[in-house]
């Protein structure tokens, strides 16, 4: 008898339902027919749990030759550099380069850039610029 009643009374709300709507459903976007609720279903948000694995991942058995390296520090250059050498200096040490240059050479300044001069036309009009 209980039973009864319960399927009843879930019947008569389930009939109400059709007919009692919310007051934003009435009017408005929400009323539309083809209108789509933003928030999912519980039972449509997450299908699968995110750890699942859908697939077995296939990890090609080759040489290790030939397969390709991603790791950086084997392909980093700043390793590959040799020491670098630090020389402590002495007075001494210092005293005999100096001795060793007396002078400057040409060669060892750069080069000029401007190695011709520079002409300017007289005869233009304005002296190159117009008034």
């Amino acid at each position: 008898m209980a039973k009864s009643v319960s399927t009843a009374a879930s019947s008569l709300v389930q009939n109400l339902r059709r007919y009692i709507k919310k007051p934003w459903q009435i009017t408005g976007p929400c009323a539309h027919p083809e209108y789509l609720e933003a928030v999912p279903k519980a039972t449509e948000y997450r299908l699968r749990c995110p750890a699942t694995i859908d697939e077995e991942a296939i990890v090609p058995s080759s040489d290790p030759e030939t397969v390709y390296n991603i790791v950086y520090h084997g392909r980093d250059q700043r390793r590959n550099r040799p020491p670098i050498r630090r020389y402590v200096l002495k007075k001494d040490n210092v005293v005999q380069m100096m001795n060793e240059k007396k002078s400057f050479d040409v060669s060892d300044f750069p080069k000029v850039y401007l190695t011709t001069t520079v002409e300017e036309d007289l005869d233009t009009r304005g002296g190159g610029y117009e008034k």
